[in-house]
């Protein structure tokens, strides 16, 4: 199977990484410091796992690459469009694009580009981040939580998802099918929308936030509301949705940070609209009061857009 990881972040990096170690063929697509330190120097992950791949295909032209099999779809929310053009030459009849960016409009919104008989919507419930260019730093996987949970749109099994599972397993990935895609993508949101808004008002970890009865509070409150709006949406959640998520944030390694803290650490882009805004604006469609979100928006609105778009 050819994979291309389209977005050599965190998220991307990690996976590919490992696919790439464990023999597959992979191709990365990066740019700037990170694609030239993987070029000369290969590609290092470190923290919790620590695996070293010298030899690395990375380019920052998809069309190099060629058709592959399938694309892990990595990016930053606000660069969605321009990567999904970008990723058209490695798209052929058979290609299979498996969105894992946070949020929980990826699948529509990169199918409207590249073919909706082209998804997978999934999730990754791991923190992992990019530390140095050609590092990633892994700080390990939410607790009862795999590493990836993905399926086909709409549900149902598929001979390409089991395919792709393998090749997960042989990576040393933990990785399930999902037949309720669009439940576990709002599941997902709820946690990652609640990390994300509450590590990055406060500028604390996961293990930071959930130590402190007042900053625990606010992530609860901000999970719980996000949870208001997806039930709004028709999301069948289970009635201890909100416990669940807690549970799994605090069992999270304690050390770890929403990947938004980290862009706020660097004076990076944040991928806020996608987040707290999108509760506050679907929660605005629904009638819904979004008390919580619509702060830490107003909150983290002047950094937005990073230092160096400012």
């Amino acid at each position: 199977m050819k994979i291309a990881v389209m977005g050599a972040g965190g998220v991307g990096g990690y996976l590919g990484g490992k696919l790439a170690a464990a023999g597959g063929d992979v191709a990365f697509i990066a740019r700037g410091a990170h694609l030239e330190a993987m070029r000369s120097e290969g590609l290092r992950i470190c923290g919790v796992e620590n695996l070293y791949i010298a030899d690395v295909q990375a380019t920052d032209t998809p069309v190099e690459i060629g058709i592959v099999d399938t694309i892990l779809f990595c990016v930053k929310q606000y660069d969605t469009a321009v990567a999904a053009k970008a990723i058209a030459p490695m798209v052929g009849a058979n290609t299979s694009v498996l969105t894992l960016q946070n949020g929980i409009e990826s699948v529509r919104n990169v199918g409207a580009l590249v073919g909706s008989e082209a998804m997978l919507g999934g999730a990754a419930y791991f923190p992992a981040n990019i530390t140095a260019p050609g590092e990633i730093t892994y700080y390990g996987k939410f607790a009862a939580q795999p590493h990836l949970v993905f399926g086909e749109p709409g549900g149902g099994d598929s001979e390409r998802v089991r395919a792709l599972l393998a090749a997960f397993h042989s990576a040393d990935i933990e990785v399930e099918g999902c037949a309720d895609t669009d439940l576990m993508l709002w599941e997902k949101f709820l946690l990652v929308a609640g990390t994300s808004a509450t590590t990055g008002v406060t500028r604390c970890t996961f293990g930071a936030v959930c130590e402190d009865a007042d900053m625990r509070w606010l992530m609860r409150e901000a999970v719980a509301e996000t949870e208001k709006v997806g039930r709004g949406t028709g999301i069948a959640f289970g009635t201890d949705i909100v416990d669940q998520v807690m549970a799994r944030i605090e069992a999270s390694p304690s050390d770890g940070k929403a990947s938004l803290l980290v862009d706020l650490e660097n004076g990076r882009r944040l991928e806020l609209d996608g987040l707290s805004g999108a509760v506050v604006k679907i929660g605005r469609k629904l009638g819904i009061p979004t008390p919580i979100h619509s702060t830490i928006y107003a909150a983290l609105k002047p950094f937005r857009v990073g230092q160096s778009d400012s």
